[in-house]
């Protein structure tokens, strides 16, 4: 499904099927400048918010859903310029970044005082449920973050208590139903509903602290030995299991690997039950669905159906890193073609 509708294009094996269906790519990326509470405090009134698949947890019925085809996870992004913030905040369910450009900050606890590590482009981090979280642009350039939150509903942020107190004075009200109203627009509340609690001590108490050596057992560096994917010893490809492998192995829901595909090597053809899902983290390659091919680059996200003939190699003289989300908490068992 894209934009809340079912895709009437026709199912993989068909001579009409379009693969651009299946792909999102970064330029025609539909950001969301309000999507949270804290859209309008000083220093986080820039981020653009993206969901590419699933609902995600923007709080602004407005928000552009690029594929609302369920997958097990959500896939989302972060734009945000220099020095740009993301406010404390909590999930229930996993939330992991990959850093696509740019140079981050992450910060634990209320406050963000507990803990934090700096990521570059192709560091990865995946942040315990119920921990409070945030994030700032810390490099010299506009950067983004390729993120996957766990489950089909990733429910609800949390919000530290200090951002409900910011975004009275901008005019924002979170209502309990998690919509965001915006007073200044001229919205109001629907009849009956309410506004959001702001988050309490006992609930600040309840949740995990992590301080900074905690919180860079979350990380894969780029590049750090890794064990390999589903496809070990492949010619031309070198795997790395990002997520699915201590130290990051806890449930998921599914894993995440980085491929490094030569110029003119491939990951072959191949079916998987799972939901699969690339983004073209360096490079171009062509993509090739139950035959049909088309050629991504950097930013770029592809989505894989169920069931049907996958393959992905890179052009002549260029090199590319893909990472591949797939559905469990286990690496799949690829079903290869009869030759």
């Amino acid at each position: 499904m894209r934009n809340g509708t079912p895709m009437d294009n026709p199912s993989p094996g068909s001579k009409d099927f379009e693969i651009e269906s299946r792909i999102v790519r970064y330029q025609d990326l539909a950001p969301c400048r309000d999507a949270f509470i804290d859209t309008r405090s000083p220093g986080s009134d820039q981020k653009e918010n993206f969901t590419i698949i699933g609902p995600g947890v923007s709080e602004n019925r407005n928000q552009f859903v690029h594929v609302s085809e369920p997958h097990g996870f959500n896939i989302g992004g972060a734009r945000q310029p220099p020095r740009c913030l993301n406010s404390q905040h909590s999930h229930e369910t996993v939330e992991v970044f990959y850093v696509h450009s740019g140079r981050w900050r992450f910060m634990t606890g209320e406050h963000g005082e507990d803990g934090d590590v700096r990521l570059e482009p192709g560091d990865l981090i995946s942040i315990p449920t119920r921990l409070f979280r945030g994030f700032e642009n810390v490099g010299l350039d506009t950067g983004f973050l390729w993120a996957v939150l766990g489950g089909d509903d990733p429910g609800r942020v949390l919000w530290a208590p200090y951002v409900f107190e910011m975004a009275k004075s901008f005019g924002l009200i979170l209502l309990e139903n998690g919509a965001l109203i915006d007073s200044t627009k001229g919205e109001q509340a629907p009849a009956g509903a309410q506004p959001m609690p702001a988050t309490t001590p006992e609930q600040v108490a309840a949740l995990r602290r992590a301080d900074s050596s905690a919180l860079e057992q979350c990380v894969s560096r780029a590049r750090a030995p890794r064990p390999p994917g589903i496809f070990p010893g492949a010619p031309g490809v070198s795997e790395r299991l990002l997520v699915g492998a201590p130290p990051l192995d806890w449930a998921h829901g599914f894993t995440i690997v980085e491929s490094t595909i030569e110029h003119g090597a491939a990951i072959k053809d191949h079916i998987l039950d799972v939901s699969d899902v690339w983004f073209i983290q360096s490079g171009r390659v062509e993509v090739s669905i139950d035959g049909v091919s088309a050629v991504c680059g950097p930013g770029d996200t592809v989505t894989v159906p169920k069931g049907v003939l996958r393959r992905l190699r890179t052009l002549e003289g260029e090199a590319a890193i893909v990472a591949q989300v797939r559905g469990g908490d286990t690496l799949p068992r690829p079903s290869l073609p009869e030759i």
